[in-house]
């Protein structure tokens, strides 16, 4: 199958994606965009207080949009909080109004901060855990109905390698990771019927803005804070934004039409170590 016959694939179908003003989130939304696909771009577009390090901007969402119109696709952008039912809930019945239609949801805002577990505080855990998980149930829960009218659909949870593993100073990182496996499984069995797939993917690090944000949190480099967890086996110290957008693009596809309540591993080979 060429690439061209691929791109067609997904022509004229609509995807939400969250966290999307810059980093995984944007390459994703460029390449369904370059796929065929209409794109409403989620993102707070602010600084929050928690974690320190620098969020998506309202100019990071206007350059998406532009970015998504000169590939010959429409993008509507929200800047809106996750954690804000409201403001979701609102993003979401205007993506329809605008765009008719919902098919796919890649659900892939998310933050990380390092911390010990009897150091971090109350404050902390919460939003980790309300950002990364509670997140993307509130903005499943406003797609989902769109889905199942539809009978057709697909929801990519982003979750991380820490979904399947401990990792040291990252235990609310982990906790909410692996609770998005939790949601992809329970979601697939809920969903199956109605024809809507549901895959959690579990990227090792990756080249984006928040590895030098945490880097400058831990007085270091993100080169260097990857050499010292030297984790994946192919000798790279992260993936590229674009690795995890190519696998969004795939699990969207029809040519993984019976690939649901699985979780796609893109480490390098870290998970086998």
């Amino acid at each position: 199958m060429t690439a061209e016959s691929n791109a067609r694939e997904l022509e004229g179908q609509v995807a939400i994606v969250t966290g999307a003003a810059h980093g995984q989130g944007r390459a994703t939304a460029l390449a369904l965009a370059r796929a065929g696909m209409d794109v409403a771009a989620i993102d707070v577009a602010k600084p929050l207080p928690y974690p320190s390090y620098g969020m998506g901007s309202n100019a990071d969402l206007e350059s998406l949009r532009e970015a998504v119109a000169a590939s010959g696709r429409e993008c509507v952008t929200f800047a809106a909080d996750v954690r804000d039912d409201a403001a979701v809930g609102k993003a979401v019945a205007a993506t329809v109004e605008r765009l008719g239609r919902v098919d796919l949801l890649f659900n892939n805002a998310g933050i990380c901060a390092y911390a010990r577990a009897h150091e971090m505080t109350e404050a902390e855990w919460d939003a980790m855990l309300d950002i990364n998980l509670k997140g993307a149930w509130i903005v499943a829960r406003h797609v989902i109905p769109h889905l199942i009218a539809r009978k057709s659909g697909v929801i990519i949870n982003n979750s991380s390698v820490a979904g399947l593993r401990g990792m040291n100073r990252l235990s609310h990182y982990a906790a909410s990771k692996w609770g998005l496996v939790g949601l992809t499984k329970s979601w697939a069995i809920e969903l199956a019927p109605h024809g809507v797939r549901v895959v959690s993917i579990h990227p090792t690090g990756v080249n984006t803005p928040m590895n030098d944000g945490l880097a400058e949190m831990e007085g270091s480099t993100p080169l260097e804070i990857a050499e010292r967890s030297a984790g994946n086996l192919l000798p790279v110290p992260w993936i590229e934004p674009e690795d995890v957008a190519e696998a969004v693009v795939w699990i969207a596809s029809p040519r993984a039409r019976y690939v649901t309540g699985s979780q796609i591993v893109l480490d390098a080979g870290l998970l086998t170590r």
